[in-house]
């Protein structure tokens, strides 16, 4: 087989990002403890976020305005300035947050470059998601970055072709089974998933067990290796 375009998942994939929101969550839970218990509260936002993905994206700003909406109807419209002012210094919070990167993913990137195109393909808040990018010292590994409104199997292919890539000839590696995952096989790709501990509930998908190119990996640290047996190349 020829594969000659590999692409990347960023949150979660490269670096942490879930975990900033389930801590923001509990932050909004205990803001709101007076007026609703935890499971209800985490329902509603979640609600909330299911229903404006269409409106806000996804990213942090949606989740800061899903968290307000939210803080509003549990109040009957009652909440007080103060949970608002700090629901919003939180999102500033997130904004402003450290980049860590995930075990293996540097040395995953850099075996990889110059011999394949390398492509960081990501969903949320462009602005957001550059400064991520710059700060993880990745950026100049990759041959392109698509930031985009949702990943489906014809942004896939949109994709692969704007950067002269037949479908069958990519990859796509990612923490997320419905949005790295299944698109690309549906579009004659490969999909390896790379599981993270956390994985937000609107992310949840079946995993394709016995689709022919389909891969799982407990870390990023068994990529390159993989890649070299798909090529025929046993990397050690």
């Amino acid at each position: 087989m020829t594969l000659t375009t590999i692409g990347f998942d960023a949150d979660d994939t490269l670096w942490q990002n879930e975990a900033f929101f389930r801590l923001t969550q509990a932050r909004f839970v205990n803001l709101l403890a007076d007026y609703a218990g935890q499971d209800h509260l985490e329902d509603r936002l979640l609600a909330a976020e299911r229903r404006n993905l269409g409106h806000y994206g996804f990213g942090v700003k949606g989740f800061v305005l899903s968290m307000i909406e939210t803080a509003i109807e549990v109040t009957d419209g009652k909440v007080p300035a103060s949970v608002i002012s700090d629901l919003m210094a939180a999102g500033r919070e997130m904004l402003r947050h450290p980049i860590e990167l995930l075990p293996h993913a540097r040395a995953a990137v850099e075996s990889l470059a110059g011999e394949h195109r390398l492509l960081l393909i990501t969903k949320g808040d462009l602005l957001d998601q550059e400064r991520k990018l710059a700060q993880s010292g990745l950026g100049d590994l990759f041959d392109g970055v698509e930031i985009v409104s949702d990943k489906t199997p014809q942004v896939y292919a949109t994709i692969f072709a704007r950067h002269g890539t037949q479908p069958d000839q990519a990859m796509m590696v990612g923490n997320s089974l419905k949005s790295d995952v299944l698109p690309v096989l549906d579009v004659g790709g490969w999909g390896v998933h790379v599981p993270h501990g956390l994985t937000w509930a609107l992310e949840h998908a079946e995993a394709p067990v016995g689709h022919a190119r389909f891969v799982l990996l407990p870390d990023l640290g068994g990529l390159p290796d993989l890649v070299g047996k798909l090529q025929g190349i046993h990397k050690i």
